[in-house]
């Protein structure tokens, strides 16, 4: 294996810790600063990143269809000139509709420079072969919040708002755009889909339960990585300290995905996913019952579950349906999770206004309805012969 081919799945790796940190994490830490300079409620920040992501889910079937047409390195570059646009706009905004512009043009580079990018790329490159490399770019892309959070901390403490939104757009220009152009192949074998339609896969019990584990799972994870720091404030500790706590979530996140490499790959998938629900409801009691003492367990519980239903994401649809039209049937499943995931942030700020109490209140019982969703699922229970849905 050459060098080049040795510094793919770092730079790969290297390119979701930005992008996360400067899109799904970044407005923890700058929004509350954002909304204090143009006087803004920092609900109407957090409604413009629930937009983003809207555009995103939009955004995204196109996206594929991109990445099939052109490749994986085409993309991902103008993944990243998109984020450098964006937030150059939000830091040389001088009107609120103009920095809520740019907050909601984010949604561009995470329908092209997220992990599904990454991944596609892997799978040029390396085919059937591609699952260690898809692991190892998916572990490294979990510090984009446990890195992005302190570091935009910093950054707003020692300059301000604007200059963290510059540093994180030359982090896209001068390092990541130029390592995937030189490292990057510039074309693998061409991805392919099915030609069959998707209306032949029929939404039965099992398919919406596993949708409604799904959605869950990803407007709580988007709702925490919108506003965790902000959240543990609230719950007693300092900015500084929230946005080292809060790092915890990534660190957990990686902790979780290799003990299920190590401990759990051999276990239930639906065990898993149900351990994985339980895990936040558990942080978040232990921190309203502990205070400030505790708090940073709600980003340990957190992490954990998500690194966790990360994994069982990918095996349990497998597991209960079978090989069988499994990429149709994934897209499928995460369609209602991508829509859904635009109303976290706006929702979850409002019940964190009212207290957050009322907030952790609200993400546990969607925690708890994903566990009560896996009820009745097994192995086969869902794997039947394709029917199709009448038109």
């Amino acid at each position: 294996m050459s060098v080049r081919d040795r510094l793919v799945v770092p730079v790969l790796g290297l390119g979701q810790i930005v992008a996360f940190a400067s899109s799904y994490y970044l407005l923890g830490i700058l929004a509350d600063p954002m909304a204090q300079a143009f006087g803004l409620p920092p609900t109407r920040i957090f409604a413009a990143l629930s937009i983003a992501f809207l555009i995103s889910a939009i955004l995204t079937p196109t996206a594929g269809r991109w990445i099939e047409q052109c490749g994986g390195r085409h993309v991902l570059i103008w993944a990243h000139l998109a984020f450098a646009c964006a937030l150059l706009v939000m830091a040389t905004a001088a009107v609120p509709l103009i920095l809520l512009v740019g907050v909601s043009v984010l949604g561009v580079g995470m329908s092209t420079g997220l992990y599904g990018t990454a991944f596609a790329t892997l799978v040029e490159i390396h085919g059937a072969k591609a699952r260690r490399s898809i692991t190892a770019v998916s572990l490294i892309g979990a510090l984009g919040g446990g890195l992005g959070w302190p570091i935009s901390r910093l950054i707003v403490e020692t300059f301000d708002w604007r200059v963290a939104c510059i540093v994180w757009a030359a982090a896209h220009l001068l390092i990541c755009l130029p390592l995937v152009a030189v490292v990057l192949p510039p074309r693998g074998s061409r991805l392919t889909s099915s030609d069959s339609p998707v209306s032949s896969i029929r939404w039965d019990r099992h398919m919406v339960q596993l949708a409604g584990v799904f959605a869950g799972g990803w407007m709580v994870s988007t709702a925490m990585a919108a506003h965790l720091p902000r959240l543990l404030v609230e719950l007693g500790l300092t900015p500084a300290q929230a946005a080292w706590a809060a790092g915890l979530m990534a660190a957990s996140a990686v902790a979780a995905r290799l003990f299920d490499l190590l401990v759990l790959h051999k276990s239930h998938p639906v065990m898993t996913v149900r351990i994985a629900s339980l895990l936040h409801p558990l942080g978040a009691t232990m921190a309203v019952a502990g205070g400030s003492r505790l708090a940073p367990l709600l980003a340990v519980g957190q992490g954990l579950g998500n690194g966790l239903l990360s994994v069982a994401s990918g095996v349990l649809p497998l597991h209960v349906f079978g090989p069988d039209r499994y990429a149709v049937r994934q897209a499928l499943l995460l369609t209602p999770a991508r829509y859904l995931q635009a109303l976290a942030p706006a929702a979850y700020a409002v019940a964190l206004d009212t207290s957050p109490h009322c907030a952790l209140l609200v993400s546990s019982f969607i925690c708890l309805g994903m566990c009560i969703m896996t009820v009745g699922l097994g192995r086969g229970t869902g794997h039947h012969p394709t029917a199709r849905t009448a038109t």
